[in-house]
């Protein structure tokens, strides 16, 4: 996944070059990316203590309080900055069977790697 910085001129320019390319059977491969059209709103999604999650749950999914325990921070922060991450397509919040005692959500990292760009 990319995330970058981008007007809304270059977006549905870089939109209608991949049309064209997929129309001719020439686009390669399939790229996430994205895009905000100033560093500001950028900034609502790349901050350190969003990166600092994001590297976590990449590292070891779980449940957002066993991930908040494990970066000490408050479970409350760290669900309002997951749903950001789900947002935009980071992470993803699945819920599964917990034999015998209901259900459980696991926040799990849906891309490996992932590139900003300013």
């Amino acid at each position: 996944m990319h995330i970058k910085i981008e007007s809304t001129e270059d977006f549905f320019a870089r939109g209608r070059i991949a049309a064209s390319l997929a129309d001719k059977g020439s686009l390669v491969n399939e790229s996430k990316i994205v895009s905000f059209e100033n560093a500001e709103d950028l900034a609502k999604v790349a901050s350190a203590a969003k990166i600092d999650l994001f590297r976590a749950i990449r590292t070891r999914s779980g449940s957002i309080t066993d991930i908040s325990r494990r970066l000490n921070r408050d479970r409350s922060a760290v669900k309002r900055d997951i749903s950001v991450l789900q947002s935009i397509g980071l992470v993803d919040v699945r819920t599964t069977n917990n034999a015998g005692h209901g259900v459980k959500k696991e926040v799990v990292a849906c891309e490996s790697q992932v590139f900003l760009a300013w």
